[in-house]
């Protein structure tokens, strides 16, 4: 067991180390224009990204909204359990961002996604909507990197197929975003 922890530890660090310092800044800087021309941000992801979603809106639109003193107004689309039931009830699973995005998104609004696959058709289908609607994109994805990383604006790759460590690091992608606002206001003006 000892062994096998060491190793999985060892494979974490490699991914983390494979985070992209430059698109992270790019995350950044789309952040900062959001919040400087009062633009919508949706985030949003399936299983383990659904959570990493959720806690990125609460970083991002509490604590780093505190930090600047301005709102960042971002939503994640997995928060609204009933009104995705009835979306995949009424419609199709593959239908429940997407038509909360119809609802919601206005060009020149941010819209990220994490999946490891990069091919999750819920999310395919999202971004399709968003690039054609003239809504900015960025997909944080794993090595395969999937349809999410042909169609999107921007792309961050972590280096690794393992669902775990490629999710562990996304939430730290979006920590260090959420992060740079808080310890670093200024970035806001």
């Amino acid at each position: 067991m000892k062994q096998w922890i060491s190793d999985y530890v060892r494979a974490e660090k490699a991914a983390l180390d494979s985070i992209p310092t430059e698109g992270v800044t790019q995350l950044v800087d789309k952040l900062r224009d959001a919040l400087k021309n009062d633009r919508q941000i949706f985030v949003f992801g399936n299983g383990g990204s659904a959570a990493n979603a959720s806690h990125f809106a609460t970083d991002l639109g509490k604590g780093s909204s505190d930090k600047v003193g301005k709102s960042f107004r971002i939503l994640s689309l997995n928060d609204n359990v009933s009104w995705m039931t009835a979306l995949g009830n009424d419609y199709s699973y593959d239908d429940v961002f997407v038509r909360q995005l119809r609802n919601y998104g206005k060009a020149g609004d941010l819209v990220i996604t994490m999946s490891v696959s990069g091919n999750s058709p819920n999310l395919v289908k999202a971004f399709e909507w968003a690039k054609q609607n003239g809504l900015r994109t960025v997909a944080l994805v794993g090595a395969k990197r999937g349809r999410l990383a042909e169609i999107s604006e921007q792309v961050i790759v972590v280096n690794d197929t393992h669902y775990g460590r490629v999710e562990d690091a996304h939430m730290g992608i979006c920590h260090i975003a959420c992060y740079a606002f808080m310890e670093q206001p200024d970035l806001a003006k």
